[in-house]
C-alpha cells in the first residue's frame, strides 16, 4: 500500500558518540578498556550508574542501576566519578568535528548531535553522504583517540536519521530514506522507535496498532483522535514518512538543582551554605536564558525514606542570587530540622522573558541588580563562580558539579574555564 513516504535525498546526519562517558574514561584509561566500567557523578553507598561501557551493558548493567546491584551482577564492575571538563573537552571536539561539514549543526545532548546538509550539498559537500559519515569516523578515532567510536544514521528528517543512527549499536553507519523505510520498519518492535515508550505503546495497541508498519499505515485522523488527542499524532504521522516536524524549540518550563548528600545530615551548618550554593546555580541559569521566575519549590528527601515539600508563588518576579536564596530559604526553613536529610533541591517556575533588559538607561536598577550583573561579568571573564557569597564558599567546595544530561547550554555555561 502507498504510505505517501518523503522522495527528497536524505539530508540529515545523526551522530551519537558511543556510551560517551564511560567511553571517554577508557580512552584516558587503557586499562579500563574492555572491561565493564560505569560513571557516577559521586561515589557513595547508595549512588546510581550514570553512565555504562558497552562491556557493562552486555552484563546486563543497566543506566540509573544502584552500584551494589551492578556488582551483584559483575563484581568486577569498576566505578569512576564523573569528570565534566574531560567531557566537556569531548564534546568540543566532536562539534567542531560536525560544525566543519555544515554551518547547520544542532547539538541535541553533550554526546550527540545534528548535522543539516540542506543547502550545502550542491556547492560544500559534493560528496555521497555515506562517504561523509566514513569520514567522520575516521577522524573522531584521530582527534578523539583511538578507542572512540559513533554512530552515524542519515535520513530525510532528525527522527528518521537517529532511528538510523541506532540501527547497528555500536560503531554503525546507516541511512534509511524512501528505498528501505518500509522493511526497516517490518524489522523493528513498536518500542524500537524513538519516543514511544509503554505509555505510547499502550495506547497505539488500544487502537489497534501493534507493530511499526501498522503505525506507518494509521492516518493522520487515527493518531490525532483515537491515540495521541491532540495535534501530536499529526507531527507523528509526518514523523514516520520523513518529514521535518523537529524543528521547533522547546519552551523553558523550570529551571533548579538538587543534590545527594555523600553523607546525610541535619546539621544547618553544612546544610545551609550547600543549600545557598544551589540556589545561586539555579540564579545563574534564570539569568543565562534571560528569564525571570515567580515560583519557588524547595524539597528535601531524608534517610528514613519521608519527603517535604513546599512551594510558593510570589506577587513580583525574581532572578537575583539573593532574591531566590531568601525565597527559597523562608521555605527551607519549614522543614523538620531533626530529620536527617539525604537530598535536597530547589527548582523556580513560573517562568517569563525577563524584563530587566528593557529598562531605559535613565532608570535605576537597585544594588542587589547591579551587583548580580557585575558578578556574572566577572565570572564570565575569569570563570564561573569566581566571585560568589561568601556564605556559599563551603556549599561551592562541597556541592560537585553535576553533568547536565539531555541539553548542551547549561554545559557551556557551567564548565566554561574551570
Amino acid at each position: 500500500m502507498p504510505y505517501s513516504i518523503n522522495q527528497e535525498p536524505p539530508s540529515v546526519m545523526h551522530i551519537d558518540l558511543n556510551s560517551a562517558f564511560a567511553t571517554t574514561e577508557q580512552q584516558a584509561h587503557p586499562s579500563l578498556r574492555g572491561r565493564p566500567i560505569g560513571v557516577t557523578n559521586r561515589i557513595s553507598k547508595h549512588c546510581c550508574v550514570i553512565a555504562a561501557s558497552y562491556e557493562a551493558k552486555a552484563l546486563g548493567i543497566q543506566v540509573g542501576m544502584r552500584l551494589s546491584d551492578a556488582r551483584d551482577i559483575a563484581p568486577d564492575f569498576v566505578i569512576l566519578e564523573s569528570d565534566p571538563p574531560k567531557y566537556h573537552h569531548m564534546y568540543q571536539k566532536i562539534a567542531a568535528i560536525m560544525k566543519s561539514y555544515s554551518p547547520h549543526v544542532k547539538m541535541k545532548s553533550i554526546d550527540e548531535g545534528v548535522i543539516d546538509f540542506k543547502g550545502t550539498l550542491d556547492h560544500i559537500n559534493t560528496r555521497p553522504l555515506i562517504d561523509i559519515g566514513h569520514e567522520i569516523k575516521k577522524r573522531v578515532r584521530q582527534e578523539l583517540g583511538s578507542w572512540m567510536r559513533v554512530n552515524i544514521g542519515i535520513g530525510p528528517n532528525q527522527f528518521l536519521a537517529k532511528q538510523a543512527a541506532g540501527w547497528h549499536k555500536p560503531d554503525g553507519l546507516d541511512m534509511l530514506d524512501h528505498t528501505n523505510l518500509v522493511n526497516y520498519y517490518k524489522s523493528i518492535e513498536l518500542m524500537d522507535i524513538t519516543g514511544i515508550a509503554e505509555r505510547f505503546a499502550t495506547r497505539l495497541n488500544a487502537a489497534g496498532i501493534y507493530t511499526p508498519l501498522q503505525f506507518l499505515a494509521a492516518s493522520s485522523e487515527t493518531l490525532r483522535r483515537q491515540v495521541f488527542h491532540s495535534i501530536i499524532g499529526e507531527d507523528w504521522h509526518a514523523r514516520l514518512r520523513g518529514y521535518e516536524v523537529d524543528n521547533k524549540e522547546t519552551k523553558l518550563g523550570v529551571v533548579g538543582r538538587q543534590w545527594v548528600l555523600k553523607k546525610p545530615s541535619n546539621n544547618p551548618n553544612f546544610i545551609l551554605p550547600c543549600f545557598q550554593y544551589l540556589c545561586e546555580t539555579t540564579g545563574k541559569k534564570l539569568r543565562f536564558n534571560n528569564v525571570d521566575a515567580r515560583g519557588v519549590l524547595v524539597w528535601a528527601r531524608f534517610i528514613n525514606g519521608e519527603s517535604f515539600v513546599l512551594r510558593k508563588m510570589f506577587k513580583s518576579s525574581f532572578y537575583t542570587d539573593q532574591e531566590i536564596y531568601r525565597r527559597a530559604l523562608y521555605l527551607f526553613n519549614q522543614r523538620p530540622k531533626h530529620m536527617i536529610i539525604q537530598t535536597m533541591g530547589i527548582t523556580c517556575y513560573m517562568l517569563a522573558p525577563s524584563q530587566r533588559s528593557q529598562l531605559s538607561i535613565f532608570e535605576s536598577q537597585n544594588r542587589e541588580e547591579w551587583l548580580t550583573e557585575a558578578i556574572d561579568e566577572l565570572n564570565e571573564r575569569y570563570g564561573n563562580f569566581i566571585i560568589h557569597a561568601a556564605s556559599s564558599l563551603e556549599g561551592k567546595k562541597i556541592v560537585k558539579q553535576k553533568i547536565p544530561f539531555g541539553g548542551t547550554k547549561y554545559f557551556d555555561l557551567l564548565l566554561k574555564r574551570t
